[in-house]
């Protein structure tokens, strides 16, 4: 079945391909014409998947079918320990800036910052004056700049990647959206995109709008528009696959009918012993527990618990994720085949990740709202699901809890770097890796100086990641000093890193103790066994860590 999609896929990519070349009337020239980059400069395409789980992908031990981002892996590096902040803009605030998400001014997602938190320094709710981007640098050093999908990151004129170094830019500038132009009935759709900059009202998008789809096509247009340039470009897709609402085109989603039948434990133990055999996990590793029924959002059953015909529903919800996941990598291969086909591919630097861990909450739609939740209409553009807790546990195999907690399984990510040149897989790193890395890593390959203390005159917060350069190059060892410590900050949940040590304390206290758990990452990075009680001296040490984390970078108590 999967050679005859590949073969399928394969030929719809080159049909884009085609369609998106005839499309741009600036630009006749054929592919064999173009002009490669600069080879002192390399391409820098950043591919960033929403809400996608550690184990979503083949390449991480899931069943999903992902050749595209599979091949990737064969010819580059998977980091089994890259982290995130736990949803969706802090981390892309730490992306833009290189800095932590506090200092940048998302202190607190700007839906969720209470009112007392709100207009202080580092609870701005958009990408503040302070943070220098990524791509405002690129461009200074003459890069061409594209983002095509989520920014997230403000929803002015003064706040838009337009206005933060990108030359050409679509962007919803909220948090998620339907991915069909069409509405469920009585959906009150408050969603903004915007182009260089300018509006776009979505009744201008075309008929036949998908939201993974459309992106590339967007993200195509641009590179294509500057392929015969001598710049090298930083291309940014920042998709919103696979977010809430689960919805994909039916013929990607009916490729798993029934695939889900067996549950969430069968699939996650397949998953689990998946990642053992690829070296993801080492052989011994014990997972983490499934949260108790209670205690699980809208007390969610496990899947023994479930007559058949919320079992179908649940099925059903998972089969309509994978396909947002397959189709998220079809469109990935359309870019890379793009770029091989333009005689880019070999000078750039490709990197994967998802922004965070599984999203594992349940909801429904705004008020008024009447989609079609029924067997037949999930998936579809009148319908509005999540895949919830159980289906989340399964995708953030093998961690604990999912999107915005302090388990593993919601700072944790999945992640594959391709250098330039490269054509076979690295070795897999096992250590540390953080999202505020990226900004000195993509700075390392350009040949550009982290900036420091000022840009143009203005003061900046100074990026504070470390460059994976010499670990992708074999080099290295690791990429931070051994006693080097971590912290992160977000809604009330928190957590400090030392060595082999992490204590963190839960938002939502159904969800933890109510206090700070201690877990040893070496021995049991699932986070099953809380050592608090045992090593209190430990928990006192990793305080510290945290509390002059919170000075040095401005956080404020959250409080609902």
């Amino acid at each position: 079945m999967h050679k005859k999609l590949l073969i399928t896929s394969l030929s719809l990519i080159f049909s884009g391909l085609i369609l998106t070349g005839c499309n741009d009337s600036d630009h006749n020239d054929t592919a064999q014409n173009s002009v490669p980059a600069e080879k002192s400069k390399p391409n820098v395409l950043f591919i960033m998947a929403d809400d996608l789980g550690y184990s979503d992908i083949g390449a991480f031990g899931g069943e999903i079918h992902t050749p595209n981002l599979d091949a990737l892996a064969s010819n580059g590096r998977l980091l089994t320990d890259y982290h995130t902040a736990p949803t969706c803009s802090p981390t892309r605030s730490q992306l833009i800036s290189g800095t932590d998400h506090h200092q940048a001014g998302i202190g607190a997602m700007a839906e969720l910052t209470p009112s007392h938190l709100k207009g202080q320094p580092g609870y701005e709710g958009y990408l503040n004056e302070r943070s220098l981007s990524l791509a405002e640098v690129l461009h200074d050093q003459g890069y061409r700049t594209y983002i095509s999908g989520k920014w997230h990151l403000g929803l002015t004129p003064e706040t838009n990647a337009h206005v933060k170094g990108f030359d050409r830019s679509f962007t919803l500038l909220q948090g998620f959206d339907l991915h069909y132009k069409q509405a469920p009935v009585g959906y009150n759709r408050n969603a903004t995109y915007t182009e260089d900059g300018q509006k776009v009202a979505v009744a201008d998008l075309p008929d036949d709008y998908f939201s993974t789809n459309y992106y590339t096509d967007k993200l195509l247009q641009y590179l294509e528009s500057g392929k015969n340039t001598k710049q090298p470009f930083f291309a940014y897709a920042a998709y919103t696959a696979p977010h809430w609402p689960i919805q994909a085109p039916k013929e990607f989603s009916d490729r798993y009918k029934g695939v889900y039948d067996a549950g969430y434990d069968a699939i996650r133990n397949a998953r689990i012993a998946k990642q053992k055999q690829l070296g993801i996990l080492p052989v011994n590793f014990t997972p983490a527990n499934p949260v108790d029924t209670q205690n699980a959002p809208a007390k969610s059953g496990k899947w023994h618990e479930l007559s058949a015909e919320q079992k179908a529903r649940e099925a059903r919800n998972m089969e309509v994720y994978a396909g947002m996941v397959e189709n998220l990598d079809y469109n990935i291969g359309r870019i890379i085949q793009y770029l091989k086909a333009s005689g880019q591919y070999e000078n750039t630097l490709i990197f994967f990740v998802s922004d965070n861990g599984a999203e594992g909450s349940s909801g429904s739609a705004n008020a008024g709202a009447q989609p079609d939740n029924s067997l037949t209409g999930l998936g579809t553009a009148n319908s509005y699901t999540f895949i919830g807790p159980r289906w989340a546990e399964v995708s953030a195999a093998p961690f604990h809890l999912w999107k915005n907690t302090a388990g593993e399984g919601g700072t944790t990510a999945p992640a594959i770097v391709k250098l330039p040149g490269q054509t076979k897989t690295e070795t897999i790193h096992h250590g540390f890796a953080s999202v505020l890395d990226v900004f000195p890593t993509v700075l390392d390959y350009a040949g550009i100086t982290v900036p420091k203390d000022q840009y143009k005159g203005r003061q900046i917060n100074n990026p504070s990641g470390y460059s994976w350069k010499s670990v992708l190059e074999n080099k290295s060892a690791s990429i931070r000093p051994v006693d080097f410590t971590f912290a992160d900050e977000l809604h009330g949940s928190k957590y400090a890193k030392q060595g082999e040590w992490k204590i963190a304390l839960q938002g939502k206290t159904e969800l933890g103790t109510g206090s700070w758990e201690l877990y040893n990452l070496k021995n049991d990075r699932s986070e099953t066994i809380n050592l608090a009680d045992q090593y209190p001296e430990q928990v006192a040490k990793l305080a510290e860590v945290y509390r002059q984390y919170t000075v040095k970078n401005g956080v404020l108590e959250y409080k609902q």
